[in-house]
């Protein structure tokens, strides 16, 4: 929930609340007049989906052989986790 205060205190600390902001992930709410005026918040991380057939396009393509062989050290990969023994981090 964003914390509201005044154009005139933002502006007084603005240095703070732009690394609460960026630290801390606090939003802000700022008014004028008792009206909602702005947001300051911490801008959304990652990619977005839109993004995801140029990602695709941008990775190696493999040919049959490589693939095989990917997939061959992923198997590998599976049984030599699957051999590792469950321990529980309570236990002494």
């Amino acid at each position: 929930m964003p914390r509201t205060l005044t154009v005139t205190e933002m502006s007084r600390k603005f240095a703070d609340y732009i690394n609460r902001v960026a630290y801390r992930g606090e939003r802000f709410v700022l008014t004028r007049g008792n009206k909602p005026v702005a947001e300051i918040r911490p801008l959304p991380v990652g990619r977005k989906l839109s993004e995801l057939p140029e990602i695709m396009a941008s990775l190696p393509h493999l040919t049959p052989e490589e693939a095989e062989e990917f997939g061959r050290d992923i198997d590998e990969a599976r049984e030599a986790m699957n051999k590792i023994p469950i321990r529980d981090p309570w236990e002494d």
